[in-house]
């Protein structure tokens, strides 16, 4: 595929029943877990830096994780690493920043340089995540730059299963067109 390309000797891999549109781009050290979905015109891009995706993530049309490479102003640079069951809404920008567990990215949001967003967090649409600002587990972020709004309800916190249990049974379905 032309869609998945290696960079500097690194492959990209995928875990079992990884789903990846052929609109999207997939380029040099990445890694992904199992049951992940990446959709139309999504570019994930590990050629200064790896990125790493765990399991049952949807990374939305648009979509795009880059890493931040290392220099005299970066010793040793920022990879790019998402947790499991991680949910990114349309058109994200993810740079080389640590995402945990159970985590929704808003659509249009930017999480920039050195971020730490923690497991549990819903990241309101259009948020900006400073560079360097960690998001505390079980709180909804909101604005730009963005700011902790309020705790988690209880169903809030199971919607992060819910909704990736759901795009692995619509990445499924497209597996299954094939």
């Amino acid at each position: 595929m032309t869609n998945i390309r290696s960079h500097k000797g690194y492959n990209p891999t995928f875990g079992a029943r990884t789903w990846i549109d052929p609109a999207s781009v997939v380029i040099g050290d990445v890694e992904m877990g199992d049951d992940c979905s990446v959709w139309p015109m999504t570019v994930i891009r590990g050629d200064m830096h790896r990125i790493r995706i765990g399991q049952r993530c949807s990374l939305q049309d648009g979509t795009v994780i880059h890493i931040t490479h290392a220099s005299d102003f970066n010793p040793g640079g920022w990879p790019t690493t998402l947790g499991d069951d991680v949910t990114v809404g349309h058109k994200a920008l993810i740079h080389g920043a640590t995402i945990g567990n159970r985590v929704l990215v808003g659509m249009g949001s930017i999480i920039m340089d050195g971020a730490v967003v923690e497991d549990d967090v819903i990241i309101a649409a259009g948020c900006l995540v400073p560079p360097g600002k960690t998001l505390e587990s079980g709180h909804l972020y909101v604005g730009s730059p963005c700011k902790q709004a309020r705790a988690l309800t209880e169903k809030e916190k199971t919607f992060f299963k819910y909704t990736a249990a759901n795009y692995v049974k619509l990445k499924d379905e497209y597996l299954n067109d094939q």
